[in-house]
């Protein structure tokens, strides 16, 4: 990619973008730019202030990484406004992408569009084998158009339009919202909570949940080497392996170690414990990038944990 190329990032400024920016800073390629958007650069809802968006960027590659995103319980909710705004946000940006003739765009899917009923390991032939679980069923459908448009743009008009399907992301300027959060930054803004007032760690459930965690800046390099590599509408999963599966519990204590907090952790059993497990397969991406070094939990929770500690006036608590 020796042309100079100008890459828009949507959602720029979330826990995914904030970790592309910190990777490809460290990298930066001569003759790249690149444009980090948040919702105050442009309402992608709506056509116009999208195509203002591209007009005044004039993007070469796009990371689509914007979505309308929430916790279990707003999803449920809100089933309708998660289907109708990621469907609006994802048809502008992927219109203008034509129209704007980019020449590469990268699209962020989602582990929770795959079948609530099927077979482990979860691989990139069974996105539509069956419906998501019901739980965040407007969110997961609007996401799986994403991955339908990218082969029927392929189809008709050529672009190299494809999808990552990234397994469960934890790292610096996430959302540690503990109502309705992820599961790493809800634990780490817990872990913070309990050992400021001396109480104890409370986890929900009873812990046993198996999970494969990937880091931001993991995730970013390796979605920048989709952008550059890798020229399939066919969607990637990109995760550790079935082999890092972790229990929540184990999360909790390394989240406990890299805090340093010295109190109990208990199990509040009477709360859900939600699928037991999801995990996917990563055989595709390594047998792409063989070599790709992730970086190990305990340390990349040492980081995110330091990194809302030292940031926790302005970290998202919330929504």
């Amino acid at each position: 990619m020796s042309a100079p190329i100008t890459v828009l990032v949507t959602g720029g400024t979330g826990l995914v973008g904030k970790g592309i920016e910190a990777v490809v800073n460290k990298d930066l390629k001569q003759g790249e730019v690149w444009f980090y958007a948040s919702s105050s650069d442009a309402d992608l809802r709506d056509k116009e202030s999208t195509r203002k968006l591209f007009e005044r960027v004039k993007p070469t590659h796009v990371i689509h990484l914007a979505a309308m995103v929430g916790g279990l319980f707003r999803n449920l909710k809100y089933k309708v406004e998660f289907y109708r705004e990621n469907v609006l946000i994802n048809d502008n940006v992927m219109e203008c992408c034509r129209e704007f003739n980019v020449v590469k765009l990268v699209s962020c899917l989602s582990t929770c569009i795959f079948p609530d009923k099927t077979t482990y390991p979860i691989d990139e032939t069974m996105v539509h084998n069956g419906p998501p679980h019901s739980s965040n069923a407007g969110y997961a459908y609007a996401k799986r158009m994403i991955d339908v448009m990218n082969k029927c743009y392929n189809e008709e008009y050529g672009c190299n339009y494809t999808s990552i399907i990234p397994t469960n992301i934890y790292g610096p300027h996430d959302n540690f919202s503990i109502e309705d959060g992820h599961v790493i930054p809800g634990l780490i803004h817990k872990c913070y909570n309990a050992k400021k007032d001396g109480t104890d760690l409370t986890i929900w459930g009873t812990g046993s949940p198996l999970r494969q965690f990937i880091y931001s800046e993991d995730l970013a390099r390796l979605t920048v080497w989709v952008m550059r590599e890798y020229h399939s509408p066919e969607p990637i999963i990109l995760s550790v392996g079935e082999e890092d599966e972790v229990s929540i519990a184990d999360v909790a204590r390394c989240v406990a170690k890299a805090m340093k907090f010295e109190g109990n952790i208990v199990f509040d059993t009477t709360k859900s414990d939600g699928q037991f497990k999801k995990t996917a397969s990563n055989k595709k991406l390594r047998e792409l990038y063989p070599d790709f070094q992730f970086t190990p939990i305990q340390e990349g929770l040492q980081a995110a944990c330091d990194w809302f500690v030292e940031n926790y006036e302005k970290a998202r608590k919330g929504h």
